[in-house]
């Protein structure tokens, strides 16, 4: 097949690197356009982020000679060159707003890691196995701003990744209350343990909006269309700790969970192991099988062991067991910034594709 054109906006941080090294094989993507701020622009790309390239991977050799453009000086050129953008911006939240917006009124597909977008009511806010169906607001987007082919679509937040996913599995039982703590790796905040040395043998107990985001977040992937807009599900009712720890990649979850009705354990493990996961048939390239892997052992998921499971797009639970406040407690385990953030990006692009929201290819 033609692959589809993108660029990435913010291409010289840590999501952006990762979008990177994660599009550079892919089989319907072809990077044509980098994009950052004006402090990289006019360098090739190996050059502006030389010292500070943060991947295990070598840069992508097919990119690494691109020469980084304007994110919004260069609005003109870099539209005219692509169908999709990935936005991976560090900027304030009404700038991104408007910086995807633009992109969008001139026909391009915009699917963003940020949170600005998160709350537009017409935009879909998206775990592509749990809320596909949310992309249909896409139609009503289009209507109402008058786009043809631009749309944007947001991706949530990394710390639900790990918990959100299993708890829809379990869903037919009725989630009441749910109490999660998530010990956050560095990578989340754009860093390692070599340019933030303050973590070293730390744990700091607050992350700026996490656990708002969590608590409040999953309520739209759970809501439902209603005209124009998603109505947010008014349960479960979630308290949230976020904690910032000293590893590198992957966001462990332990989670406490009471249901509507009894549930054994049994049942839970064989809801998780059966989960039915709608993008199966699609066969997207980023799309993890199994997407949901139960541990028995009880030292497991663990973050060096498990986080690349999938490829860094699965999701890893053990350690279920009773709860003596709630109904019963398990730990999830995720990549933050694989699942968490550029790969789930990249697979909300795979299924606008698979469901004909992006044109096809200008070119080969």
């Amino acid at each position: 097949m033609k692959k589809f054109r993108v660029g990435i906006l913010g291409a010289t941080g840590m999501v952006g690197q990762r979008f990177v090294s994660l599009l550079a094989h892919h089989p319907w993507f072809d990077v044509v356009v980098l994009a950052a701020s004006p402090r990289s622009a006019g360098q090739e790309y190996r050059v502006a982020v030389e010292g500070r390239w943060m991947m295990t991977t070598p840069i992508p050799e097919a990119m690494a000679a691109l020469t980084v453009l304007r994110v919004e000086e260069d609005i003109d050129a870099i539209t005219s060159q692509v169908q999709l953008v990935f936005c991976a911006l560090d900027l304030e939240k009404e700038k991104i707003k408007e910086i995807e917006e633009a992109y969008a009124s001139r026909g391009i597909v915009v699917v963003s890691n940020n949170s600005a977008h998160r709350w537009t009511p017409d935009i879909p806010m998206l775990i592509p196995e749990v809320n596909g169906e949310h992309l249909e607001l896409i139609h009503a987007q289009r209507k109402a701003r008058g786009w043809t082919r631009g749309c944007i679509v947001v991706k949530p937040n990394c710390s639900l990744q790990s918990f959100v996913p299993v708890l829809h599995a379990l869903r037919q039982y009725g989630i009441a209350r749910v109490l999660v703590s998530t010990y956050q790796a560095l990578s989340g905040a754009g860093k390692t343990l070599a340019s933030w040395p303050e973590m070293q043998d730390n744990v700091i107990p607050f992350i700026g909006g996490e656990e708002e985001k969590t608590e409040k977040e999953p309520l739209k992937i759970w809501g439902r269309i209603v005209g124009d807009h998603v109505e947010p599900a008014t349960t479960p009712l979630i308290s949230a700790t976020c904690v910032r720890v000293p590893v590198s990649d992957g966001h462990l979850a332990t989670v406490s969970v009471s249901f509507a009705k009894k549930v054994t354990s049994d049942e839970i493990i064989a809801a998780w192991r059966q989960f039915s996961n709608p993008l199966t048939a699609l066969k997207l390239p980023f799309a993890p099988e199994p997407f949901i892997t139960y541990f028995s052992e009880d030292n497991r998921p663990q973050t060096n062991l498990d986080r690349m499971i999938g490829n860094g797009m699965g999701i890893a639970i053990g350690r279920l067991r009773p709860d003596p406040l709630f109904d019963w407690k398990f730990v999830a385990l995720s990549h933050n910034t694989i699942r968490g953030a550029a790969g789930g990006a990249i697979l909300i692009a795979e299924l606008l594709v698979a469901k004909e929201y992006i044109h096809r290819p200008l070119s080969s």
